[in-house]
């Protein structure tokens, strides 16, 4: 409580210095408790970015970052071991089956075809574009071209070809000759021209399964070569079946 000045004037010399010293006092807590509140709010204020810990964490965090997005970058580019043999497989099978597509289009759109091989051409067409696609995607995985630019099929078999020389490739005229069939003779063209295309694909689907590296392709080859024999042998009951009717009709006649 503050003295009013007659209060004041009643009091000694030394009750005066007494309250003059305790006057200082107060003055210096309340300053020293000042320089303390500024303290608190600037260390309140500080940005997050400029704390000594918040520091800290963003150098160890960014640093474990950079890490994993190194490892996940190297990790990404390698390449898996493989050898001439599952790349020239792939490049060469690609084209291989590209004839077999084409073979199965030209046949289906003849007149008067057996239903039965005419199902049969139409699983050969989507099995078989799968297929490319898978070996396309493959050959991405292994930093192989996608097609074989070289102009020179089958080295990876120790054989020089064009491509259509390889195993069980069908002519341009043979091709041709399809085109221009129908009815029961385009069937039986179709069916001897489709067997020998996949006899010629089991070779080569053999060869890899022996002497590819890459466990893919082993695989693929191997999964290709039982298809193409499960065709070939859909392929014989159909045109049996088309023989017995044949005859039986013979016989009615």
């Amino acid at each position: 409580m503050e003295r009013s000045s007659a209060d004041l004037s009643d009091l000694s010399l030394d009750q005066l210095v007494e309250l003059e010293r305790r006057a200082d006092e107060r003055a210096e807590a309340d300053e020293a408790a000042a320089r303390e509140s500024d303290t608190a709010d600037d260390e309140l204020l500080l940005p997050w970015w400029q704390r000594p810990f918040n520091i800290v964490v963003l150098v160890v965090t960014g640093a474990l970052l950079a890490g994993i997005v190194g490892w996940a970058i190297g990790d990404s580019g390698d390449v898996p071991a493989h050898n001439e043999v599952d790349t020239g497989f792939l490049q060469d099978m690609r084209v291989h089956h590209e004839q077999a597509v084409l073979m199965s289009v030209i046949y289906r759109s003849r007149p008067d075809i057996d239903p039965g091989m005419n199902t049969v051409a139409r699983s050969i067409i989507q099995g078989q574009n799968i297929e490319i696609g898978r070996m396309i995607q493959m050959l991405r995985t292994l930093g192989e071209a996608e097609a074989n630019e070289s102009g020179t099929s089958m080295l990876w078999m120790s054989m020089v070809a064009e491509d259509d020389q390889m195993p069980g490739m069908a002519s341009e005229a043979e091709l041709d000759e399809l085109a221009a069939s129908e009815g029961r003779v385009a069937d039986i063209m179709f069916a001897d021209l489709m067997i020998e295309h996949h006899f010629g694909g089991i070779e080569m689907a053999e060869f890899a399964v022996q002497n590819a590296e890459y466990d893919e392709v082993l695989l693929f080859a191997e999964s290709m070569a039982h298809a193409q024999e499960s065709e070939i042998r859909e392929m014989l009951d159909v045109i049996a079946a088309g023989m017995d009717e044949v005859e039986v009709q013979e016989g009615q006649g």
